[in-house]
């Protein structure tokens, strides 16, 4: 029984990640640092909307961003007396704009390899397959389907109705601002809330997990600079409001420790009725 037991804690630490290192970068305050994904789900999923409540109720953070990259400019004859004309300058930058386009496509490419390797794992069977790869690219895969493609893209930009900066008023557009959460806005479709590419670049980041040591150590900070990188260059595009980037990157992580969980979940239901 005592060898089962050992056998069972050690199936779960490796399907999950170890959230109670003690070691180099891993090290959090104790009342920090969640014991499972589930913990870590539910501690994520909270911090989301509380995030959004913070947003939803000081709108003037959106605002004040926005306007940080907003360059005001005089009007044609033809405008309305009251009309603000500008633009978002950093969005026809001949450097960012190409940047931009990589990292759009740069989630997919890294998809398209997990797809491969995943089917790479497949082609083993007996003590050569690799049955933690191939849960950890399932989980990978699907939290980019969950998440970026069907929650955000399908879902909320589709219906959210929430215009971006600058097709408000209030930067150069015509439509009015609507707060983080409000579904009251007059966008028809590819709305501002959240943002796809912000959620792709939090998916990005999600796969530090999963990536083994000791490369995990060497890519960590790269692919975090670039995950916070395509979500900011949103913002400065004028394609979101600071709101969109955050929430739209955090719903990745949330939904990356909901599969991380359920799969956990299911193992230990497999392990028990064994």
């Amino acid at each position: 029984m005592a060898a089962f037991r050992r056998h069972r804690v050690f199936r779960k630490a490796a399907l999950i990640p170890d959230f109670n290192s003690r070691h180099g970068e891993d090290r959090f305050p104790e009342i920090l640092r969640p014991r499972t994904a589930g913990d870590a789900f539910i501690a994520l999923l909270c911090l989301w909307w509380i995030l959004l409540g913070l947003f939803s109720l000081f709108p003037q953070i959106d605002l004040a961003v926005a306007n940080m990259f907003f360059l005001p400019q005089q009007c044609v004859a033809n405008a309305k007396p009251d009309q603000i004309c500008g633009i978002f300058p950093y969005s026809s930058d001949p450097y960012m704009r190409p940047l931009r386009e990589i990292f759009f496509q740069l989630p997919y490419v890294i998809a398209a390899v997990l797809v491969w390797m995943l089917i790479q794992c497949w082609q083993h069977h007996g003590a050569t397959f690799n049955r933690l790869r191939a849960r950890n690219l399932k989980i990978a895969l699907g939290a980019l389907l969950v998440g970026p493609v069907l929650i955000v893209n399908v879902w909320l930009k589709a219906f959210s109705g929430r215009p971006r900066p600058r097709q408000t008023d209030l930067f150069g557009g015509t439509l009015d601002f609507v707060h983080a959460g409000s579904f009251a806005g007059k966008c028809v479709s590819n709305c501002s809330f959240i943002s796809g590419e912000a959620a792709a670049a939090g998916w990005l980041f999600c796969l530090i997990f999963i990536i083994p040591q000791p490369f995990r150590s060497v890519l960590a900070l790269p692919i975090t600079i670039v995950s916070i990188l395509m979500a900011a260059l949103r913002v400065a595009f004028g394609g979101h409001y600071l709101s969109d980037a955050v929430l739209g990157w955090l719903s990745s992580i949330v939904v990356f420790a909901a599969l991380l969980a359920l799969s956990q979940t299911t193992h230990d239901g497999r392990i028990s009725k064994n």
